[in-house]
């Protein structure tokens, strides 16, 4: 079994083992607090997969690194800003 398999299941290989940030030291993606992600953001940036990525960062709670070409930071923006659209949506729904 490979390592992506152990870490994350047989179903989300299929996407990673697309990812431009295969075979990418990871530190790269999980940098010092205050050091630059523009690096790891560059990796992301063109990715076939940076929208699955995301994705599986978000619904999976990840609190560390750079997922998708966002830190934890702008996911949280994300989350929130997400959170108010199904608010919104259930006020005017009901």
């Amino acid at each position: 079994m490979d390592l992506v398999s152990l870490l994350y299941g047989r179903q989300e290989q299929s996407w990673q083992a697309q990812a431009n940030c295969m075979g990418v030291d990871p530190d790269l993606f999980f940098p010092e607090r205050g050091a630059s992600t523009s690096e790891a953001k560059e990796v992301c940036r063109g990715c076939v997969v940076q929208e699955d990525c995301l994705e599986y960062a978000l619904a999976n709670g990840e609190k560390f690194g750079i997922w998708g070409g966002m830190s934890e930071r702008e996911r949280r923006r994300v989350r929130r800003a997400r959170a108010l659209q199904r608010r919104a949506s259930d006020v005017a729904a009901g």
